[in-house]
C-alpha cells in the first residue's frame, strides 16, 4: 500500500453562503455578484443527503456588516443532525462568538477580528481550542478584511503572530480564485503548510475533481480540508463523487 493511501482522506465542506435569508455564491466574495439558490435549510439538507459530514455555512451579511442572518443559520444548524456545522461570518466579539457555538455550531471561523483585534483573538484562540479556527483571506499575499473589502495585513507577519497564539487551524482562502471555478492556489497552500504544524483547510476556485485529486495530495502536507462551493452548486460534479475522490 502506498503512503498516499495510508494518509486519512481529505474532508470535504460544501458550502452555505447565506445573504437576506437565501442561499448564494459569490464571485471573488464581491457583493452584487450573488447567484441565488434557494433556501439554505434546503441546500444543507442536499448536501447531508449526498454523505457529507460538515457544512461551512457563511453569515455573508454579517461579514459585510450590512445585517444578520442568525435565525437562518440557527435553522441549518437545527437541521443538520449529525453532522458538523463550521460558522463564518461577523463573528468580532465575544456575543457574537457565544451566540455562534451556543447555536450548535461544531467550529467558528475568526477572519477580521483576527486581523484588527490580536489580543481579542489569541484570548480566545487559547479559551476554546480546537473550536476556533482563523480563516487566511489573501490577495496575493495581503490580507483581506471586512467582507474582503479591505486590506488586513500581510499573510506572513499575522501567521507568525497567529502560530505565537497556538491557533489550532487555518482556512486559506485566494479571495481572487473564490467562486471562479479557475482551481485552488496550490502554491498558496503548499507556502502556508511549510510555516504551520497546524491542519490547513484550502477554500476558493475549486471546479473539478481533478482539483480535488491535486488536494487530495497534500494531505501528508498538512492539508486537512477542503471547502466547496460553485463547482457543487453548478452540477461541476456532486458531492457523492467529490467524496469518493477526496476518500481514495
Amino acid at each position: 500500500m502506498s503512503e498516499f493511501n495510508k494518509a486519512p482522506a481529505l474532508v470535504l465542506l460544501p458550502a452555505v453562503d447565506v445573504a437576506s435569508g437565501k442561499a448564494v455564491r459569490l464571485t471573488q466574495g464581491e457583493a452584487g455578484t450573488e447567484t441565488f439558490h434557494g433556501d439554505p435549510v434546503d441546500a444543507a439538507a442536499d448536501w447531508i443527503s449526498q454523505g457529507a459530514e460538515w457544512i461551512h455555512l457563511v453569515d455573508l451579511d454579517a461579514a459585510f456588516g450590512r445585517g444578520s442572518n442568525l435565525g437562518v443559520i440557527k435553522k441549518v444548524i437545527r437541521q443538520a443532525k449529525g453532522v458538523s456545522v463550521e460558522v463564518s461570518g461577523g463573528i468580532r466579539d465575544d456575543r457574537s462568538l457565544e451566540t455562534a457555538l451556543e447555536s450548535g455550531a461544531k467550529r467558528i471561523n475568526l477572519g477580521t477580528a483576527a486581523l484588527e483585534n490580536p489580543e481579542w483573538a489569541a484570548s480566545v484562540i487559547a479559551q476554546y481550542g480546537d473550536a476556533v479556527a482563523v480563516g487566511l483571506d489573501v490577495r496575493g499575499t495581503t490580507l483581506a478584511a471586512r467582507g474582503w473589502t479591505q486590506d488586513g495585513g500581510d499573510l506572513w507577519h499575522v501567521m507568525d503572530r497567529l502560530e505565537e497564539a497556538g491557533c489550532a487551524r487555518y482556512v486559506v482562502t485566494d479571495v481572487t480564485k473564490d467562486g471562479t471555478l479557475k482551481g485552488p492556489n496550490v502554491d498558496l497552500l503548499r507556502q502556508v503548510m511549510e510555516r504551520t504544524s497546524r491542519p490547513v483547510i484550502a477554500s476558493g476556485g475549486i471546479s473539478s475533481l481533478d482539483d480535488l485529486v491535486e488536494l487530495r495530495a497534500l494531505v501528508p502536507l498538512g492539508l486537512e480540508g477542503a471547502i466547496v462551493g460553485r463547482a457543487l452548486y453548478s452540477g461541476a460534479f456532486t458531492l457523492a463523487e467529490a467524496l469518493d475522490v477526496a476518500s481514495d
